[in-house]
């Protein structure tokens, strides 16, 4: 068996050698998933990444055995040099991270065995996007295709909507190392030098991070005093220029690149969590608010569709109409005028979280794939979508 995993982002390489310095995880179940591949490398002929985004070309072996190739694009990626890659590797068997139709194509054209293992949510919101979904969809219901896996019921439901049999969808989770009963629910104590609110994730317009900053200009300029930190990487430059231009240089601080296992202490230390993705953005249902439910303080998010059937108004979490910057600053003072509200949402929390937890993780779900037999191909089936198990989370 020969095992390719195809990923758009996440270079394997890179991580790997961090790790062996000695640093630490750039985003959730980082070392997880790469010591897990390493697993996976001692039980087939040869196991291979290949990630389409790096900053250069390589192709090598590393010390654990893995063989990780980088396709050195940076920008747009040209699907048809990453298909002439896989086949340079030669494999009998693929888990395929991003589902791009010229790809799937190629596999299913191949016969290959086919794993597709993705986070990202689908929406209809106008013809061509429909006609793109329908062909998608056709692709991944290709017999190759074993199973489709998304992170999250509401990101897998949205999968069915785009046209996938439901039989062959299944839901799945990372591993938890944190969770909200290692906090206490947070209190909300007055602060006349101003309260503290983190975002975390890519600093993008789609992802809200605009609408966070014109939400603290607005507050600011009614008095209400609040700082911003943002964590992450992405299109900075011009946001420290909408900060200056809206005079909140002091006030809003980029902190770049956050290790993760500091991301949930950051979050602690916050009054606020900022979830204000915009809904063009594919989400599923980001890492993001687990975190930020684990460390218990209150998140404030928007109306995107894959956050509105796990969070509720002024219950377990505040949420603003997207892409309004004046709502989202609405709901921010609305949750820190009103230190009840504020302690029941953080008390929320747990119960939120938990029901958020699914039976089926990355690894298990790769491994009993792999081990093609009739117990874990029924195990993969019992935790299909359309099993019934999941309409208690809907």
């Amino acid at each position: 068996m020969r095992l390719l995993i195809v990923q758009y982002i996440g270079d394997y390489r890179e991580a790997f050698q961090r790790f062996a310095a000695g640093e630490e995880e750039t985003y959730y179940a980082q070392k997880y998933s790469v010591d897990f591949v390493a697993k996976l490398g001692q039980q087939v002929e040869q196991v291979g990444v290949l990630c389409c985004i790096t900053t250069e070309v390589y192709d090598e072996v590393l010390e654990n055995g893995v063989r990780a190739i980088g396709a050195g694009f940076q920008g747009e990626v040209n699907f048809d040099q990453i298909v002439q890659k896989i086949a340079q590797f030669r494999p009998t068997h693929l888990v395929i991270n991003t589902p791009v139709r010229k790809l799937l194509k190629w596999v299913t054209e191949q016969q290959l065995a086919a794993l597709v293992v993705i986070a990202d949510s689908f929406q209809a919101t106008n013809l061509k996007t429909r006609i793109t979904n329908f062909l998608l969809s056709r692709r991944l219901n290709h017999p190759n295709i074993h199973w489709v896996c998304n992170h999250g019921v509401t990101a897998s439901d949205s999968l069915q909507k785009l046209g996938v049999n439901p039989n062959k969808i299944i839901p799945w989770d990372w591993p938890h190392r944190i969770t909200p009963r290692q906090f206490e629910p947070k209190c909300l104590s007055a602060k006349p030098d101003g309260y503290d609110l983190v975002y975390v994730g890519s600093i993008s317009e789609t992802k809200g991070v605009g609408d966070a900053i014109r939400a603290v200009a607005k507050l600011r300029s009614d008095q209400f005093p609040v700082r911003l930190k943002l964590a992450g990487r992405g299109e900075i430059a011009p946001f420290k220029s909408l900060a200056e231009q809206l005079n909140l240089t002091d006030h809003i601080e980029f902190l770049g690149l956050v290790p993760n296992p500091k991301i949930v202490h950051l979050m602690r230390s916050a009054d606020l969590v900022l979830v204000p993705s915009r809904p063009e953005y594919p989400e599923g249902f980001p890492m993001t608010i687990y975190e930020s439910l684990c460390s218990r303080t209150p998140v404030v998010a928007s109306t995107h569709p894959m956050f509105v059937k796990r969070l509720q108004h002024r219950s377990n979490a505040m949420l603003f109409r997207a892409s309004d910057p004046a709502a989202c600053a609405d709901s921010i003072r609305e949750a820190l005028s009103q230190p009840d509200l504020y302690h029941q949402i953080s008390q929320a929390t747990e119960a939120t979280w938990q029901r958020l937890q699914l039976p089926v993780q990355w690894g298990t779900l790769i491994q009993r794939w792999l081990e093609n037999n009739p117990e874990n191909h029924h195990w993969l089936y019992q935790h299909r979508l359309a099993s019934g198990q999941y309409d208690v989370l809907r």
